[in-house]
């Protein structure tokens, strides 16, 4: 593998109490590893083995952070068309479309319908007025996803990671084939 390739390849990072939070490529991996910041996780044999002049060091695809962070506090952002478009990917809940898009209450606001994130998605201008003052269930237009309010994004990447990434060996996973480079 090229040099170049090596260092750009993914390396998750998880928090001091083991929540995987991101993930980084080799190069910032490596300053953290030598700044002491981060140690190595040897969850599988998949790692990097990247030399220098004067230092030769093992990067494993998993680090934890050593030092404590304070954590950010986030709120849910506040139900606007911006974060709405945004949470339904720009896309019409009930036919898909990507054009001429408006909000629309789940349950109407005329009957009770509230302005809160598990009522409110993202409709055409098509789909909106042909549901009109109804449900969809009323209208026979099931939503493609049902509403819910955002997570926090850590906890978002936190729960992408435990689905998507494969098992360590430990428990019945495998990992690729380490990869080694030399960097001058």
């Amino acid at each position: 593998m090229i040099a170049i390739q090596v260092l750009e390849q993914s390396v998750v990072v998880f928090s001091k109490n083991y929540l995987p939070i991101s993930k980084i490529n080799v190069r910032r991996a490596i300053q953290l590893l030598i700044a002491g910041k981060a140690e190595a996780l040897n969850l599988t044999q998949e790692s990097w083995l990247v030399r220098s002049p004067s230092i030769v060091l093992v990067v494993p695809a998993y680090i934890r952070l050593t030092v404590a962070s304070v954590e950010r506090i986030w709120k849910i952002p506040p139900v606007n068309r911006r974060e709405v478009l945004r949470r339904d990917n720009y896309t019409c809940q009930y036919c898909g479309s990507h054009k001429h898009l408006t909000l629309d209450h789940v349950i109407p606001v005329s009957r009770g319908g509230l302005h809160t994130w598990d009522n409110v998605v993202t409709a055409c201008e098509r789909c909106n007025q042909r549901k009109s003052d109804r449900t969809p269930i009323e209208a026979s237009m099931p939503l493609h996803t049902q509403p819910k309010a955002p997570m926090h994004p850590t906890v978002a990447f936190a729960e992408q990671f435990w689905r998507a990434e494969p098992f360590p060996p430990e428990i019945g996973g495998t990992s690729k084939h380490n990869a080694e480079t030399n960097i001058s």
